[in-house]
């Protein structure tokens, strides 16, 4: 990563916060840029998310090595994730946020749509028509086509190698607009900040001001506890380094609270930066950008004592750890775009019987709260891609 284009980012960053504050409501006349490089990353997630994952599949060479390759991804997933609930009731319960907030509901911020519960997230994952899902980018169901698709290339073999050779090119021109398309960060960070730091200001932040930092202490928690200590023990790389090099993901994160819309900076920051392979990122990634959302398990542990507090109820503990569970299978759940977080949050919520109603409270400050829990799930995927990838190695070293 050159240098000036990380000072073009923090540059971006500072204009866009100084813009909001002082034009206010006037510095949505930026939001344009914002849209243009949205709508830049939209165009290139499908083919490159499709592409990557099939040359994954094809490149680990065998069915075993792709389920051991898997089995290490899933793993770790579910332990930083529950890891991340525990943090976040935690510090929720040690801060409070949820006492002596004097605000009246608006029930109309409630959202009304019906959450799927686990078992039919899980037949979700199958599509019954792979081409619906390819043009509807239904990420988590694209992601199972090409699995499978990569599977069968493998095991037909040779009479199947210029299929394999057609996606192997198609990553590799998706690699380079991709690159093409990153030019256009600053301007798209500048033009999404802006209009929100504009929108908001400070009036709505400080009746609960106290939920937010219980938010921003537990993700600086489960970043600097969990992955630093993952990153020396599992991935033998040295924090600061990594830090440095996934920068311009975890400020993509924070500008379009999307997972998903932040896969293409996060794929080429890993592999350039990191130095992942290639093979690792594209079966890691776009995996931990569906499944994998430590920000907000997270969150969800954070809102649901929020609510409790609020309403003047306690947990026992035997719901605390139905929460932890729920809130790790919906943190899993959760589409890696702005706003699901809430949305997930009702199936927490009903799982221990608190009423939907809070989430009316917490709807006003809820993009500042995606900011964050989105920079920290982006940040936990190329956490894994790390481990998975010194892992990998080492059974290689081995093997030699």
């Amino acid at each position: 990563m050159k240098k000036s284009f990380l000072w073009q980012i923090l540059a971006a960053f500072v204009l866009a916060i100084i813009v909001g504050l002082i034009f206010g409501d006037s510095a949505t006349y930026v939001q344009p840029l914002g849209d243009l490089f949205l709508r830049l990353i939209k165009f290139i997630i499908v083919p490159l998310i499709f592409s990557t994952i099939i040359v994954g599949v094809t490149s680990a060479g065998d069915v075993k090595k792709l389920g051991r390759l898997g089995g290490k991804t899933i793993t770790f997933y579910l332990a930083t994730s529950f890891f991340a609930i525990v943090i976040g009731l935690t510090v929720a319960t040690i801060l409070s946020p949820g006492t002596g907030v004097d605000m009246q509901l608006n029930e109309e911020n409630v959202p009304s749509g019906e959450t799927q519960n686990v078992v039919d997230t899980l037949l979700n994952i199958v599509p019954t028509n792979p081409i619906e899902a390819l043009a509807t980018a239904n990420v988590l169901q694209i992601i199972f086509f090409a699995i499978f698709l990569g599977l069968g290339i493998t095991m037909v073999g040779e009479k199947a190698a210029p299929v394999q050779r057609f996606f192997d090119g198609l990553a590799e021109v998706m690699y380079k607009i991709t690159a093409a398309v990153m030019v256009l960060v600053p301007l798209g960070i500048f033009g999404l900040l802006a209009p929100i730091v504009g929108q908001y200001g400070l009036d709505v932040l400080m009746p609960l001001i106290k939920l937010i930092i219980a938010v921003l202490i537990a993700c600086i928690i489960q970043v600097v506890v969990v992955y630093t200590l993952a990153l020396k023990s599992l991935g033998k790389m040295s924090p600061m380094h990594f830090f440095k090099g996934i920068f311009p993901a975890a400020t993509v994160a924070f500008s379009t609270c999307s997972s998903s819309g932040t896969l293409p900076v996060t794929m080429k920051n890993t592999q350039e930066n990191l130095g992942v392979s290639k093979e690792t990122s594209s079966f890691v990634l776009p995996l931990g950008a569906t499944i994998n959302m430590d920000g907000t398990a997270i969150y969800q542990g954070i809102a649901v004592m929020f609510t409790a507090q609020y309403f003047g109820q306690s947990l026992t503990i035997s719901q605390l750890i139905i929460v932890a569970l729920v809130a790790t299978l919906a943190s899993i759940g959760a589409a890696g775009v702005p706003g699901a977080g809430m949305v997930m949050l009702t199936m927490t919520l009903a799982a221990v019987n608190l009423p939907l109603e809070a989430i009316a409270l917490i709807a006003g400050i809820d993009r500042i709260l995606d900011m964050m829990r989105t920079s920290v799930n982006v940040m936990g995927d190329a956490v894994a891609s790390v481990v998975v990838e010194e892992s990998e190695r080492k059974k290689q070293a081995k093997a030699a």
